[in-house]
């Protein structure tokens, strides 16, 4: 990656469209035009158009997501410290865009341009909008610059409303997106927020039936509503860890109702400084359009609206967010899952709440970028990106070696598992198995894996995976939807291994499992003469700190799938040197087994 900076001094363009002859059909019912796009570019478009990448923005966002306007601006744009050379959304590399959505207040037509019919401003004569329409707003914009197929749609929190929208109304104009912070559809908890902060603006006395551009804007009834959503952005750890009961001059309670905590502080500066660049009209319909958006209901079901996906997905959510908690982000990962979409998740671990997406930057980097890299058409070595394996791989000898160990239980799944075939790796780590499934075999893996760490790594290796934990069971997905399952070196982790292999087994055609054989002589020696839990090369961990629950054998192995009626295809033991034949319930140090339903 290139070194990290600024685009620098970014100037707005503008772009109009759907003239009084040709208006744009709303969702309302209403036709609106002309109507003007305020937009932003960063990079440079190459030759062949295909490495556009748009940004959508969040409520209170705008199309300024990085650099400056102007030499006197203080502030950069919203997502500056993704934006820019050697950042996640690298400008050397790709060409970025940003356009302000129908019904904004920062140069796009909303409710405070002029109406043509009356020659003043809309006010609320303007048409209730719709998060579809902004995109097929946007999708005009996409058009005038001649751009065929984006490399990807990205946005948070509405930003990811309208890219669920751009996957399911025009799947062919995208490579790949990503959803971060969002939801399918407004819950009674999003909509009854909304409805707070409309009836702020409302009853602020100069609201005047939302005909104010002309005399003093409703700011106080503004203010309070953007106090009100801020609180929604943050969250409960976050907000202790930022302010605490600290109050505003370290004096005593004043007992009054003056504002006395820093909380309360931070809030007011978070109004007055919104109601200076939103109109407040804006801010009734783009909460409108929240309210209304619901992914599912024009296909009848998510599942049927996912079905429409075409691209490449990263969905992203944050532990602390409680406006779009993580089981949002899931339900549509199940969706996609469902539909055998190549779909990417990860729960980031945060404190920040809703705000994370624009917050955690390191962990973002890191994701973006990696899922950027495996997603390029645009570059001419996409093909040995997507199959670029770790550092540590084969060697000179053809074993595959990963750290300072050899893998030969890597080796022996690659033998047996047939090309262009549908693997499911669960416990995938870093996505080291199928990186080399996807080399060599031409597969199409995907990686399932609980560690948050380990998910980041299998996204920078060009590996699909998904965040989730086994022992809640693979439900989202349909039965025999994947030709070979791999679980190598976690069965012994899971709370039920054999609820873990049935549903493994429902799900695939077949199944390979490998695990530390804890019949091993060498395990059963030290267990002998110490009396204490033994630790070996395969069984590293002290009892008190293992990631192990259960110590079992070859033997038990054997017994467990006779009981639960599991067809044993084939049984490969094996030590340092290769596979064992004779006394493999001794000699053994792993073994791999190959499983199908009876």
């Amino acid at each position: 990656m290139s070194e990290r900076g600024s685009v620098g001094i970014v100037e707005r363009q503008h772009f109009t469209f759907a003239e009084a002859s040709d208006p744009l059909q709303l969702d309302c019912g209403a036709a609106l035009g002309p109507i003007t796009l305020a937009y932003e570019t960063y990079g440079t478009l190459n030759e062949d158009r295909s490495n556009a990448i748009l940004l959508t923005h969040a409520l209170s966002g705008d199309a300024h997501v990085a650099g400056f306007n102007s030499e006197s601006e203080k502030k950069p744009g919203w997502w500056d410290t993704m934006v820019g050379p050697g950042k996640a959304f690298d400008t050397n590399r790709f060409f970025v865009l940003c356009s302000n959505v129908l019904g904004g207040c920062q140069g796009s037509t909303g409710p405070s341009s002029i109406n043509p019919d009356t020659n003043t401003p809309y006010g609320l004569d303007f048409p209730i909008i719709t998060i579809a329409d902004m995109v097929r707003a946007q999708r005009e914009l996409i058009r005038h610059l001649k751009i065929d197929k984006l490399l990807c749609v990205a946005g948070g929190s509405m930003g990811g409303m309208q890219t669920l929208e751009w996957i399911t109304l025009y799947p062919d104009m995208m490579q790949s997106a990503m959803i971060i912070a969002s939801t399918h559809r407004s819950g009674a908890q999003q909509i009854a927020f909304d409805a707070v902060g409309r009836n702020a603006i409302q009853a602020d006395p100069q609201f005047n039936n939302g005909q104010y551009h002309d005399a003093e804007a409703p700011a106080n009834g503004l203010a309070i509503a953007r106090m009100l959503a801020h609180i929604t952005y943050l969250s409960e750890e976050g907000m202790h860890g930022k302010f605490g009961r600290n109050l505003q001059d370290d004096d005593e309670l004043q007992y009054g109702f003056k504002n006395e905590f820093t909380v309360e502080s931070y809030l007011n500066y978070q109004g007055s400084q919104f109601v200076n660049r939103f109109d407040a009209n804006t801010y009734m319909y783009v909460t409108k359009a929240l309210d209304y958006f619901d992914i599912s209901e024009r296909y009848g079901s998510l599942d049927k609206a996912m079905e429409q996906v075409k691209c490449n997905v990263l969905v992203l959510s944050y532990s602390s967010d409680w406006l779009y908690p993580p089981a949002h982000s899931e339900q549509l990962v199940d969706a996609l899952s469902r539909q055998e979409k190549d779909v990417t998740y990860c729960n980031i671990e945060s404190s920040y709440g809703h705000d994370a997406f624009l917050l955690e930057v390191e962990t973002m980097d890191a994701i973006v970028s990696g899922f950027l890299t495996h997603n390029d058409e645009a570059l001419d070595t996409r093909a040995d990106a997507k199959n670029a394996l770790p550092e540590q791989t084969r060697t000179s000898t053809n074993y595959i070696v990963q750290g300072n160990e050899r893998r030969i239980d890597y080796e022996l799944i690659l033998e047996h598992i047939e090309a262009n075939s549908r693997v499911l790796d669960i416990g995938c780590g870093d996505g080291y198995l199928l990186c080399h499934l996807s080399a060599e075999k031409n597969v199409q893996g995907v990686g399932l894996e609980l560690d948050e760490k380990q998910v980041i790594q299998a996204i920078q290796n060009g590996v699909s995976v998904i965040q989730a934990d086994i022992d809640d069971g693979l439900g989202a997905l349909p039965d025999q939807c994947f030709d070979y399952i791999t679980f190598t070196r976690t069965l012994q982790m899971v709370e039920q291994p054999h609820e873990v292999l049935k549903e493994m087994l429902r799900v695939g055609k077949k199944c390979i499992v490998t695990f530390p054989n804890f019949g091993y002589w060498l395990a059963r020696t030290i267990m002998f003469f110490t009396g204490k839990s033994p630790t070996t090369k395969n069984l590293p961990f002290n009892w008190y700190e293992s990631p192990n629950r259960h110590y079992f054998s070859i033997y038990d192995f054997r017994a467990l799938c006779e009981g639960q009626g599991i067809k044993i295809e084939a049984e490969i033991p094996l030590n340092s040197k290769g596979k064992v034949s004779l006394m493999p319930n001794a000699r053994a140090e792993d073994a791999i087994y190959i499983i199908s339903a009876k």
